[in-house]
This record gives C-alpha cells, sequence and structure tokens, in this order.
C-alpha cells in the first residue's frame, strides 16, 4: 500500500492498477484488478461496518469511513471469491451479508435499520426473492435509487435445468467466474419439497463412490453463491413443486471444508423473516472432518449428516480418504461426546451401500456396534453408478434385509432410492470431471473381485 501525506491516496490492486481514495481511509482488499473512485462517505461515520468471530476485515481508519467496499468481503468469501469475480465491481452483493451486516450497511447510507428489515424480506420472503431493484415496491424511492447505484442482487446466472423422469430437477448455476455449480430440487409425494446445495466447485474429499470427487476442489463458493441456490431455485420452481420444506448441503463439495461460509449460509436460511427454514429442516453434510464437525455442533443449530459408509478403518481408509486422518473411533467417539452436551439431538449417519463392500450381514452388525451411545438415525443410501466408477449398487433385497438387522437392534434406519438418477441428478452424481479426472485409489486385494478389477 502506497499513500501520500495529505489528499489522494493510492491502493495497489494489481500489476498495473490502482485505487484513487480522497478519503482518509484505505481499505485492505484481497487481489484483483480494478480502478475507480469511491464516494464521500455518508453520515454518520461507521469505523467497523462488520464484526464476526468467525470473520475478519483488515482496515485503516481514522476520523471518518467511507462505507465498506463489496469486496472486502470477510474471511473465506474474500479469499475464495474475490479474485474470480469481475465486477460490476463497485456494487455491495447482498446475499453475502446477514441480517446484522445488512442492517449496519444500510445505516452507513443514512436510512433507517426498518429500510433494512423491509430489504430482507424482499429478497428472502413473501414470494418475491428480490433479483432487481425494479421488484422492490414500497420501498422508500431514495433507499431504492441508492440500491440501485450500490447493490448487487444475483450471485449466479441460470444455465440450465434438467427435469428427470421423477420430477427431480438439476439446476446448472454460472458463476461469475465462469464455473458451473449443480443445485438438485427434490420433490415428494408427501408435501416435502428438499433443495440440495452445493458448497464448493469439485471436492477434494475424492470418496470413491462419488462423481464430484473425481472433479478434485476448484474453489469454495462464497456465503452469497450459496444462499442464492436456495433462493433462485425457489424463485424458479415454486409455482411448479410447491413450498420447498428443507435444505441439505448435499451437493457438491465438503461443506465443512468451507464452514465460515456455510455456516453463514445455514443462519441466513432460518432467519425468520427471511427464508424461515426450521433449524432442524437444514442439514449440513461431512466426510468427518472432527475439528471444523465440532465447531459446527457449538455454532450452529441445524442438523448434521456424516457420511459413514463403511464399518472398518480398512474399507473407509480405501473408499474415504479422508478416515486417513480422522478415523472410525476418532470420529464417533467425537460425536459421542458432543451429542451428549446436545438435548434431543439426533445426528444422521448417511451409508451408501456398495455390493460385496459394505454390504454384509456383518457389516450390520458392525454398525450397530459403532453407533452404540450415538443419538442417531441412519439412513440406507442406494449407490448411484456414473461413468469411471468400478462400484455396484446393492440389491434392493439385500439392502432390506441389512435394514432389518439395525431395526431389530432398535436402531432408527431409513431406506433411501435414488432421485434423478436418468438426469445425473442423484447422491453422488453431481458435476463434470475435467480432461484428467482425480486419480482412483487402488482396490485392496480382497475387493478385486467384487469391483470387476
Amino acid at each position: 500500500m502506497e499513500m501520500s501525506c495529505l489528499g489522494t491516496r493510492r491502493l495497489l490492486l494489481g500489476a498495473n492498477s490502482v485505487l484513487l481514495v480522497k478519503h482518509p481511509t484505505a481499505i485492505a482488499f484481497s487481489s484483483f484488478s480494478v480502478t475507480r473512485s469511491i464516494p464521500p462517505p455518508p453520515p454518520p461515520p461507521l469505523i467497523s461496518l462488520f464484526s464476526s468471530s468467525r470473520r475478519s476485515l483488515s482496515t485503516t481508519t481514522s476520523a471518518c469511513s467511507t462505507p465498506l467496499h463489496p469486496h472486502s468481503d470477510i474471511g473465506n468469501d474474500a479469499v475464495n471469491a474475490a479474485a474470480a469475480i469481475p465486477l460490476e465491481s463497485h456494487k455491495m452483493l447482498l446475499k453475502g451479508m446477514s441480517y446484522t451486516e445488512l442492517e449496519k450497511w444500510v445505516q452507513s447510507y443514512g436510512f433507517r435499520p426498518g429500510q433494512a428489515m423491509m430489504l430482507w424480506k424482499r429478497l428472502y420472503g413473501s414470494g418475491i426473492w428480490a433479483h432487481h431493484v425494479d421488484e422492490l415496491q414500497g420501498l422508500n424511492k431514495d433507499f431504492v435509487k441508492m440500491l440501485g447505484e450500490h447493490a448487487k442482487f444475483k450471485a449466479l446466472s441460470l444455465e440450465n435445468i434438467l427435469t428427470a423422469s421423477d420430477g427431480t430437477r438439476k439446476i446448472l448455476f454460472r458463476l461469475d467466474d465462469g464455473l458451473v455449480i449443480e443445485t438438485v430440487v427434490i420433490p415428494c409425494d408427501r408435501g416435502r419439497t428438499t433443495v440440495c446445495v452445493s458448497s464448493q466447485v469439485g471436492c477434494a474429499m475424492n470418496c470413491q463412490f462419488c462423481f464430484t470427487g473425481r472433479m478434485g476442489l476448484k474453489r469454495h463458493l462464497s456465503t452469497a453463491e450459496i444462499v442464492e441456490q436456495a433462493v433462485f431455485a425457489q424463485r424458479l420452481l415454486t409455482n411448479e413443486v410447491g413450498p420447498f420444506t428443507n435444505v441439505v448441503f448435499m451437493g457438491m463439495g465438503e461443506p465443512l471444508q468451507n464452514i465460515d461460509s456455510v455456516i453463514k449460509a445455514a443462519d441466513i436460511m432460518v432467519h425468520d423473516q427471511g427464508l424461515h427454514f426450521s433449524p432442524r429442516k437444514v442439514t449440513v453434510s461431512t466426510s468427518g472432518l472432527v475439528p471444523q464437525l465440532k465447531r459446527f455442533l457449538h455454532e450452529s443449530n441445524c442438523a448434521l449428516a456424516v457420511s459413514l459408509n463403511a464399518t472398518t478403518d480398512e474399507v473407509r481408509n480405501w473408499i474415504m480418504p479422508i478416515n486417513r486422518k480422522y478415523d472410525l473411533g476418532m470420529l464417533l467417539q467425537t460425536l459421542r461426546e458432543e451429542l451428549g452436551l446436545k438435548n434431543s439431538y439426533k445426528v444422521l449417519f448417511e451409508y451408501v451401500m456398495l455390493e460385496g463392500v459394505n454390504d454384509s450381514v456383518d457389516d450390520a452388525y458392525r454398525l450397530i456396534d459403532l453407533v452404540q451411545g450415538i443419538p442417531c438415525k441412519i439412513n440406507l443410501i442406494q449407490f448411484n453408478p456414473h461413468c469411471g466408477s468400478l462400484f455396484r449398487p446393492t440389491s434392493t433385497e439385500k439392502m432390506i434385509e441389512f435394514r432389518n438387522i439395525l431395526a431389530e437392534a432398535k436402531c432408527l434406519v431409513f431406506m433411501r432410492y435414488s432421485k434423478g438418477d436418468d438426469q445425473m441428478a442423484a447422491c453422488g452424481q453431481l458435476g463434470k470431471p475435467g480432461a484428467i479426472p482425480t486419480p482412483l485409489i487402488r482396490v485392496p486385494e480382497q475387493f478385486k473381485l467384487a469391483v470387476n478389477v
């Protein structure tokens, strides 16, 4: 950063660009190229717009401060999105803010907090899901004018919608940097509609049965990019499939590897004046990142799902490499300890059934032993084949036998069948590996017959 003693100050933003600021406040940004002038600050002065235990903003302040620049977005959001977002650049992306942050931002432009609530309801409530200032009827005209000049409403662009034979929709959204993510809307005959959102572009976990894992990790999604999936999907499909009742973070990515953005997005989704999902109807899934799992249970009231998928470390080390760092013993003991501190809270164990790998009678009895002392539900999930996969799905008859063994031991267990698999919208089928997919792990000798190697 280079500054003169008086008057104009310069921020070095890239190799050949500077930002001219004619005010005594300088804000440190992530690296990207843009040149523009920041308008004079509105009263009252605001020294720090955002403060959060999970976010930090680097600022230099003096007697007065300018409104927060949109791309000083905090924590993971800045690291993951700043370089990627080509800017309508002077505009604040509204869906990246919690309600408290939005309220402070609105006040920094001289408007009352009540205007923030009216805006919040038009972003997330009342069936409006606003994407443009023209959809903000009923708001103060000066406030709408300010939003038109300084706010950005959309974090995603619609690329395509694919409809499966069972009514499941896979929505392809394009990000500002050109990457594509996938969101799935799953209607249910019982009046429940679930939206499955992505938290990353690709995934670093390399689970051997998951198509997304073959992509590797491209980048994390920002809070706004996660929240917008649920908002945009409702805007597109509510008239066709009815109200959305559930959100699951089970799309592309390992949610807890992007924990800052995920917790903040989940908080926005359950806000009672906005999207107003029940915290127990918003489920965040993980492959088993133990430190982040503990933090999630401490900081969020939303539901937790853990992808278990094996009853021995030997098998889980192979099909879920994260187990080599956080093995079954560590993962399950952490859950016993943490859930003992929470009332009426059950973790959901997800168990993808792979023929000849994890679906034996012995596996069923081992699973019963593993979950002892953990308040839980168990979802038995039908494996969904995809290009390059070595695995085969367990037969329905064998899944029922496995379920019955668990049920007889008083486990709360459900069977989950494929939805949307004819459009590659089912569990484990999202994404598109590049020309060089992530390599598969060597198959242990005793399973080579089961996977046709």
